[in-house]
């Protein structure tokens, strides 16, 4: 989507003249702009898919009643060929921008900051299929990701069978995880700061049902694949108090994300490719050899 276009949209939708609008370099998934006018700001973001921000939608006025900072829907609908979102602007930035100039101290009270979120989230009332089970949910990121790297071959698919061998020996514990809402796209995107504090949680497209521990896991992977100290992450699971088995499928779930991590590389996704170089490979590489050396150090429970 170009601006003009979004330009056109927001104009005729709103009924409102921008006076400034940029292309956001985030999301995969949707094209994304903040819009100013005189008196505000917005995020607008639209699709081609048909009902693409139904879900949306629906999880944003539920977790409203949560009272987390998230930003509220100001309107939508389809315009052209475009499904669209308009929703207020949230200041701050993400977390993964800023993360080098964050303190210890400021650190810590984000990670207990999120996790009051997250428990707030944890009471929604939701349905789930009488057949839900967790399982389900890793052999398909298992799934997606031999798919993705058969078809990539920048990563050995060596590592993915690993992953399949290991998710063996977790499978009875997984198969106790319970379907608890909670919010599974907050790592170093998504989670805004704003003077050492959380601002807004955005992009809320669904929320998640299962182990809590999987976003913590993903945002380890994501500063380690920046370059970024991991503190973070240790006062996240201080918050959390993950038992010996919790903890040991944590480190899983590092790895799961990890090889979900490479067979993004290369990939597609509307007019953007994720990068793939060298570099990156022998990094992602290097973390999951270091994490797999996490994993064999834990003893079998």
């Amino acid at each position: 989507m170009e601006i003009n276009e979004a330009y056109c949209l927001f104009e005729n939708e709103m009924n409102i003249t921008p006076i400034d609008i940029e292309r956001c370099g985030v999301g995969i998934g949707n094209f994304v702009f903040i819009i100013s006018t005189q008196d505000s700001k917005y995020v607008l973001r639209c699709s081609k898919e048909e009902h693409a921000y139904d879900e949306a939608i629906h999880w944003l006025y539920e977790l409203e009643m949560c009272k987390i900072p998230i930003p509220k829907v100001v309107k939508y609908g389809k315009y052209d060929l475009y499904s669209y979102l308009i929703l207020t602007y949230s200041n701050g930035n993400d977390i993964g921008n800023i993360y080098k100039t964050l303190t210890n101290d400021e650190k810590k009270q984000i990670a207990k900051e999120v996790i009051e979120i997250q428990n707030k989230v944890s009471k929604l009332k939701v349905s789930t299929p009488l057949d839900w089970n967790w399982n389900v949910f890793i052999d398909e990121m298992i799934s997606r990701a031999y798919e993705r790297i058969s078809i990539n071959e920048y990563f050995d698919l060596a590592k993915v069978n690993e992953i399949k061998q290991l998710h063996n020996e977790m499978q009875q514990y997984f198969d106790l995880i319970q379907p608890i809402p909670y919010l599974d796209d907050i790592s170093t995107k998504n989670l805004l700061i704003d003077n050492g504090k959380v601002s807004s949680v955005i992009d809320i497209d669904w929320i998640g049902l299962g182990d809590i521990l999987t976003f913590v896991a993903m945002t380890k992977v994501a500063l380690l694949n920046m370059d970024l100290d991991t503190i973070y992450i240790d006062f996240l699971l201080e918050e959390v108090h993950p038992s010996e088995i919790q903890y040991k499928a944590f480190v899983f779930y590092c790895l799961l994300y990890c090889v979900d991590f490479m067979s993004e590389r290369g990939m597609n996704f509307l007019d953007k490719k994720i990068p793939i170089n060298q570099d990156i490979i022998d990094r992602l590489n290097s973390i999951y050899d270091s994490l797999l050396v996490q994993w064999n150090s834990l003893k079998k429970i």
